[in-house]
């Protein structure tokens, strides 16, 4: 009965979880595809060189996110629904900072980014104008993720997957209108996406505002002492710098990419997009099951805590295969929505094939990092995504692009994807049956 209820508990948790990242997906595609629309494969250049900066402010949202996840089903867990107010009201105030900063820093510095990530000066001024437009939303994209997760950590993720919803699906009605209809192409995508992402806050804080959350978030529960910011930034810190160091990461791709010219770097973009379907699921499934393992760990089920990671991860594993199946099968045509200039084609196809075999290591990966920030051992989750990105990830790019060209660079993910599984694993065994190497909230 009790495997029953796990099996229940995790579905629902997950499913919503990778609803909202793959609504993070369709947010990327239906730029991609509408811009695709006007033929014109340089603006799709520029949305690729603009996308790891964007990226930049979702790993800022996923700091508040993660570490409020983490941080306060371990609170409720334990019930110390004091300390859980305090530390949702400090990442939703703390987030909207952040964000603003952000915004202010890309905004002043956006061109010594554009250039130092390889814009050419067909794509230069067009990625520069997306990105101004995007950075006006920037502290409603960190609030709406903050929001998102606390609604995560008092298990209703349900309620999370909504918000998402409504601003990825008004940023997909949007799109065709702003691009095409009114002829403003990558500023209308841009326009676009700043609309919804507000439109998708005002939801989040409606939800908190009309008492719909067990939770406040009210400015006078505001702490940042007693533990709560380190609490909250000792997960959420380490769970940003993955898909943060993976936005550097795919701006040195871009660099090196660019010296293949303008449709190589249009292809890359395609093809990290249609890669995300794999790993936004794996990100989603993980994430999902993070509350439900934090939760254990503040109460002290560690029989029922296992159980619950052993089902999850046969369940994302299982995704992953599928997802990875169809898109291999179906790789050209997907790829023919979005591109139709021969030479972009063809290294898309390629770059795609490629990269979906990381599918099933990512999703084991991630899978083991969430339980390992479940846990609240942030120094471990630190160290892997750091060393999965920089250590491994970077360097393997520029040697098999001296070795393979242009194809090596793709190669090199799934290269450095292997090696930090191995290395994931071998940290997790360390410490879930070493358990002086867990760290607790106090």
């Amino acid at each position: 009965m009790q495997a029953v209820s796990i099996r229940r508990q995790v579905i629902s948790n997950i499913i919503p979880a990778i609803i909202i990242e793959l609504m993070v997906l369709i947010y990327n595609l239906a730029d991609t595809f509408f811009i695709a629309q006007t033929h014109d494969p340089l603006q799709i250049a520029a949305v690729s060189l603009a996308a790891p900066v964007f990226m930049v402010l979702i790993s800022a949202g996923i700091i508040f996110m993660a570490g409020s996840m983490s941080f306060i089903s371990r609170l409720l867990g334990a019930e110390q629904t004091e300390r859980a107010n305090n530390a949702a009201s400090f990442c939703v105030w703390a987030g909207l900072v952040t964000g603003a900063v952000l915004a202010v820093v890309f905004t002043c510095f956006v061109g010594t980014i554009l250039h130092a990530i390889g814009a050419s000066p067909e794509t230069f001024s067009l990625a520069e104008s997306y990105l101004n437009i995007v950075m006006l939303s920037a502290p409603l994209i960190v609030f709406s993720m903050a929001s998102g997760g606390i609604m995560r950590a008092e298990n209703h993720p349900s309620a999370a997957m909504v918000g998402q919803v409504i601003g990825n699906m008004l940023n997909v009605v949007l799109d065709p209108v702003m691009i095409l209809w009114f002829g403003w192409g990558i500023k209308g995508a841009a326009i676009a996406t700043s609309v919804s992402i507000v439109i998708g806050a005002l939801y989040y804080a409606g939800y908190f505002l009309l008492g719909r959350s067990s939770l406040s978030i009210h400015i006078k529960n505001f702490r940042a002492n007693d533990g709560i910011a380190w609490g909250v930034f000792g997960i959420g810190i380490p769970s940003c710098l993955d898909p943060f160091l993976m936005s550097i990461s795919q701006m040195v791709v871009n660099s090196l990419m660019s010296a293949y010219g303008d449709m190589a770097v249009a292809a890359t973009g395609v093809a990290m997009r249609i890669n995300q379907i794999t790993g936004l699921v794996a990100m989603g499934a993980g994430q999902g099951v993070q509350p439900l393992l934090g939760f254990c760990v503040g109460a002290e089920t560690w029989e029922r805590y296992r159980a619950i990671l052993n089902f999850a991860l046969r369940f994302s594993v299982s995704m992953s295969v599928l997802i990875m199946a169809v898109c291999y099968v179906f790789t050209d045509d997907i790829v023919g929505v979005f591109l139709t200039h021969p030479e972009a084609f063809e290294y898309a196809v390629v770059f795609v094939r490629i990269l979906l075999l990381t599918g099933i290591t990512f999703s084991i990966f991630f899978m083991f990092v969430n339980a390992l920030q479940a846990m609240g051992a942030g120094k471990a989750s630190l160290i892997l995504s750091v060393c999965r990105q920089c250590v491994i990830y970077v360097p393997m790019m520029f040697l098999l692009n001296r070795l393979l060209g242009a194809s090596g660079i793709i190669w090199a993910l799934p290269a450095a994807e292997v090696i930090s599984l191995t290395q994931t694993a071998t940290f997790y065994g360390k410490i879930i049956f070493h358990p002086k190497y867990l760290t607790h909230s106090e």
